[in-house]
């Protein structure tokens, strides 16, 4: 018989996968996006492409990946009371909040008020690999 809570835990990781590959490539279509901004045509290309991974591909992810999270709290009350799950949970909110900045970027690309260099992208860039080295860390090791 499978046990649920394994399903449940292999969503999660399909959904967080799914979440990372966004916010680790939507930063760097904006700095494509910066690069090519007097293009009017390509402009509208990165815009469309943007659009559709925000809200297509990383909300619903984000979305799954907290349900996920939150049934398997459920099932296991337990893990609330570990040490290493605050922190993760703190470093979540982090992405979250992340995540939710890139929408903010979104929508002044989207009216064309952009004033982000293409360096700052690349610098925002490195924010999820460094939660997510963390997370990582914190959900293996089980430190504390």
């Amino acid at each position: 018989m499978i046990d649920s809570y394994l399903v449940l835990k292999s969503l999660h990781l399909i959904a967080v996968i799914s979440w990372m590959a966004g916010l680790l490539y939507l930063p760097r279509i904006y700095v494509y996006h910066v690069e090519n901004i007097e293009n009017l045509s390509v402009s509208q290309i990165f815009k469309t492409m943007e659009r559709k991974l925000y809200f297509f591909i990383m909300y619903p992810a984000m979305v799954l990946s907290w349900i996920f999270a939150l049934i398997m709290f459920h099932k296991n009350s337990s893990l609330l009371s570990a040490g290493w799950m605050h922190m993760k949970l703190l470093l979540v909110i982090f992405l979250t909040i992340y995540h939710f900045y890139l929408g903010s970027c979104l929508k002044r690309f989207k009216n064309d008020n952009n004033n982000k260099s293409s360096k700052f992208f690349r610098i925002a860039n490195e924010i999820p690999t460094v939660l997510l080295i963390l997370i990582v860390f914190l959900a293996i090791l089980k430190p504390f």
